[in-house]
């Protein structure tokens, strides 16, 4: 089921997330219980990290594409997600389109290209910079890649479009680099 056909209701979200919770509160529990106290200060901090990316990717007024990202390990993928928003929090509503149907067409195609039995794992770093009036995301894939060629295919014709910069993409069977850089208009 592609994520076009899943749609996300309310009682789903809550259900994934009181799940996620339950399982955080269960290492807590545990590790308290062996009196690790060190592992369970290190898993809050964890929790506090990814809360701060949380509420960073949502202040940059992309729904869609927050929904997209925060949702992401909660479907089934041939990877697992994990992001980060670095650098200037500011309103990107114009880009929340452009990027979450490019993120969700890269996401099908790491699915059709990844390898099904491998702990592959994408992280995302999203970096808005006012003083160079731009965005960078950057894609850092690791595990292994079975068609990298479909992948090449796909980030050439990407090159191609007039309403993104490929600036660097770099490939081989078991790393993917990509940075898309949007140029920012102030005021929009």
């Amino acid at each position: 089921m592609t994520r076009k056909e899943k749609q996300w209701c309310a009682v789903n979200i809550l259900s994934h997330s009181r799940h996620d919770w339950m399982n955080k509160l269960q290492l807590i529990k545990g590790n308290l219980a062996l009196r690790k106290y060190d592992r369970v200060s290190a898993i809050i901090d964890e929790i506090v990290i990814e809360a701060q990316n949380e509420s960073n990717l949502c202040n940059l007024k992309m729904p869609d594409l927050a929904a997209l990202f925060m949702t992401c390990n909660w479907e089934s993928h041939r990877f697992s997600l994990e992001y980060e928003v670095v650098g200037d929090i500011i309103n990107l509503e114009h880009y929340d389109n452009q990027m979450t149907s490019l993120c969700t067409a890269f996401f099908d195609l790491l699915d059709q290209s990844a390898e099904q039995n491998h702990d592959n794992h994408l992280s995302i770093l999203v970096e808005p910079d006012i003083e160079k009036d731009e965005i960078r995301f950057i894609f850092d894939f690791n595990g292994i890649i079975t068609n990298t060629e479909r992948l090449s295919l796909w980030l050439d014709k990407q090159k191609e479009r007039q309403d993104k910069v490929f600036t660097t993409y770099e490939l081989t069977t078991y790393e993917l680099n990509v940075m898309v850089t949007l140029h920012h208009v102030k005021g929009v």
